[in-house]
């Protein structure tokens, strides 16, 4: 019997979404008492976590990493620290 295909997120999809996820993990930082500065943050991590197949953050974070790591050439942005897309 054939091994079962797995599909994977697209590096450049992992990529922008590790960095929203930090971008706003700084928001929150900057504001912690800011509910929706929390929440964005807390919906940047979910969507990473389902992403990645992962239950904790920390383990999405590093799937992510993995992931990026053992890809081809990914072109990448630098967004500066002050910009939040959300």
């Amino acid at each position: 019997m054939p091994e079962p295909m797995m599909l994977s997120p697209h590096r450049y999809v992992v990529h922008e979404l590790l960095a929203l996820l930090r971008s706003r993990e700084r928001r929150a930082a900057r504001a912690p008492q800011d509910v929706g500065a929390r929440q964005a943050r807390d919906d940047a991590a979910y969507t990473l976590c389902v992403l990645m197949g992962e239950r904790s953050l920390a383990a999405a974070v590093r799937a992510a990493e993995r992931h990026l790591a053992h890809g081809r050439y990914v072109k990448v942005t630098t967004v500066p620290a002050t910009q939040d897309p959300a």
